[in-house]
């Protein structure tokens, strides 16, 4: 059967489509920016990672435990087939330890890679369909159901955390889920920080990390990188947090401000929407316009087959 559209009934559809967009692109943005507030504030009960640079050994105990949690294949392709050796974050590898060092000195200094949770992510303001969402804990999860594989996620995050898995003929959204429902429903630690011989990474309740963090800070004072806690306030706040003795740019945390990446977000697309308020307005009366006269066409095109009695081919 023929799925090809007459002039006419092409026409309709635009017709209709003319009349209802103006209605469908305008945003609540008041809302939105309640949503996305500039300096968000983590529930009493989030949960939260702290990873102690000056602690780590870099024995990577926690990349296998948590390939294993998540059912993911070792990446064994720079290795030959041996053993377990991703560059970096990719669709075989949620977690990762990486090294950073000075080649102009002894500085150096191990880091874990993974999801930061942020507490406004700007993955899941980003996602147009929802598949990516903040949880029960505040855990960012990811819903292959509502995925359409459009990569804003990748886009969007500041941390460059989600991977695409480009080598699947159903590709799917790889990132740390916290192993939300792996462990954190079966009252169980994620697996990386139940790997830990060293408790480098540590698990817990994101106040109480932070008071941790900042006690470790009080009874060592020169040892951490200035003396503060990295993603306390960075984007928003993050619920992976860090300390370290170099640069935490050095160790490849980006440069944030303390604004939700989500707000600043929400400021740009109302900004947007207003300044098209006035082009969609001017559609929305031309679609109504479109549709009356169009209606109007419809009746005396009809009164005239019913006079000629041969049908208009337009």
């Amino acid at each position: 059967m023929s799925v090809a559209l007459s002039r006419r009934q092409a026409f309709k559809v635009m017709v209709g489509l003319g009349g209802t967009v103006a209605t469908g692109l305008l945003p609540k943005t008041a809302a939105a920016e309640e949503e996305h507030p500039a300096h968000p504030v983590a529930p009493a009960d989030a949960i939260a990672m702290l990873y102690d640079s000056t602690v780590c050994t870099g024995c990577k105990a926690c990349m296998p435990a948590c390939n294993e949690a998540n059912g993911l294949p070792a990446d064994t392709l720079l290795s030959g087939g041996i053993w377990d050796m991703p560059t970096g974050l990719n669709a075989q590898t949620k977690n990762i330890i990486e090294l950073y060092q000075d080649p102009k000195s002894d500085e150096f200094a191990f880091v874990k890679k993974q999801c930061m949770h942020c507490l406004d992510p700007a993955c899941v303001t980003g996602c147009p369909f929802g598949s990516l969402k903040k949880s029960d804990w505040g855990a960012v999860t990811w819903n292959s159901s509502l995925c359409i594989g459009c990569r804003y996620c990748e886009v969007a995050c500041p941390f460059e955390v989600p991977q695409f898995e480009w080598k699947s003929w159903n590709p799917q959204i790889v990132k740390c889920e916290f192993c939300y429902d792996q462990r954190l429903k079966k009252d169980l630690e994620p697996a990386c920080t139940a790997a830990c011989p060293t408790g480098a990474v540590i698990f817990g309740k994101r106040v109480d990390l932070l008071a941790k963090a900042k006690d470790r800070i009080a009874t060592a004072p020169g040892k951490y990188f200035e003396e503060r806690v990295y993603g306390e306030h960075e984007a928003g706040g993050t619920q992976v947090l860090y300390l370290s003795s170099v640069s935490f740019q050095k160790i490849g945390l980006p440069k944030l401000g303390t604004t939700s990446i989500g707000h600043y977000a929400t400021k740009v697309t109302s900004h947007i929407y207003k300044w098209l308020s006035g082009p969609i307005a001017v559609s929305g009366v031309l679609g109504f316009f479109i549709r009356r006269n169009w209606n109007r066409h419809e009746l005396e095109r009809l009164e005239h087959e019913k006079q000629s009695g041969f049908p208009d081919q337009l």
